[in-house]
């Protein structure tokens, strides 16, 4: 059947994919692959031969609607990310938002996706979150961190562990040094690790040992708001 089928992949452990997803990989036409390296490596592991196509975020404007019309004309797709489900933090949503506008049934698999494991294991309140991706490098940084100052739900963010303890640092000052916040890296691999404390505990850590691999943040919400905003509801 002709469509797109968003298929999430393991973020770590190669066994973290479901049954269904390597079914749907071996019986597309195509996989769309952020790096065709990556991908393959997973692809070879399980003995699926589909043709890998090159699909990222410096290419995708190119390529999209030359997709959408080989869907269109019966071909069946896949879309994969390095890690985890595509269009979280990762290319997905232009191909997505072309094939739904011309008609052509989308599908996400469920699957991997490295924030749920990171906000689970925080031990942090998960009833309501709200999920940052990455920060502004530059450009707007300043504008974000001040506005989740006053976030009251617990808030994700990805981060590169070249600039975690800097990050962690600005959102001290922010938030104030007794955040309390978590940081998981490396998550479902053999050095997967999660450090939990306040935001100063978590700089004076990772700068005595500065962190390897993909970072999950995971900081809690501003308590002071909250409660004012629950007292206010009482009193209504």
């Amino acid at each position: 059947m002709a469509k797109l089928t968003v298929v999430p992949t393991p973020v770590g452990n190669l066994e973290d994919i479901t049954q269904r997803a390597l079914r749907m990989l071996k019986e597309a036409s195509f996989v769309l692959a952020e790096d065709t390296r990556t991908s393959g490596n997973l692809l070879r592991h399980y003995g699926i031969e589909t043709k890998l196509i090159s699909y990222h975020k410096y290419n995708e404007h190119q390529v999209v609607d030359n997709i959408v019309r080989r869907i269109e004309a019966g071909e069946s797709a896949c879309l994969v990310s390095d890690a985890g489900t595509p269009a979280i933090s990762d290319p997905g949503y232009l191909i997505v938002r072309h094939c739904i506008d011309a008609g052509i049934d989308v599908e996400c698999l469920p699957g991997a996706t490295a924030f749920v494991p990171a906000l689970v294991s925080s031990g942090l309140p998960n009833d309501k979150f709200c999920f940052e991706g990455f920060l502004p490098h530059k450009k707007g940084r300043k504008t974000a961190i001040e506005r989740l100052a006053s976030e009251t739900r617990t808030m994700i963010i990805y981060e590169s562990p070249f600039r975690l303890t800097k990050t962690l640092a600005q959102l001290a000052e922010a938030f104030g040094a007794d955040r309390q916040a978590s940081v998981s890296r490396e998550i479902s691999k053999i050095h997967e690790e999660t450090v939990r404390g306040t935001l100063t505990e978590l700089v004076e850590h990772f700068t005595a040992t500065p962190p390897r691999g993909e970072i999950v943040m995971v900081v809690a919400g501003c308590e002071k708001i909250k409660a004012r905003d629950d007292s206010d509801e009482e009193e209504e």
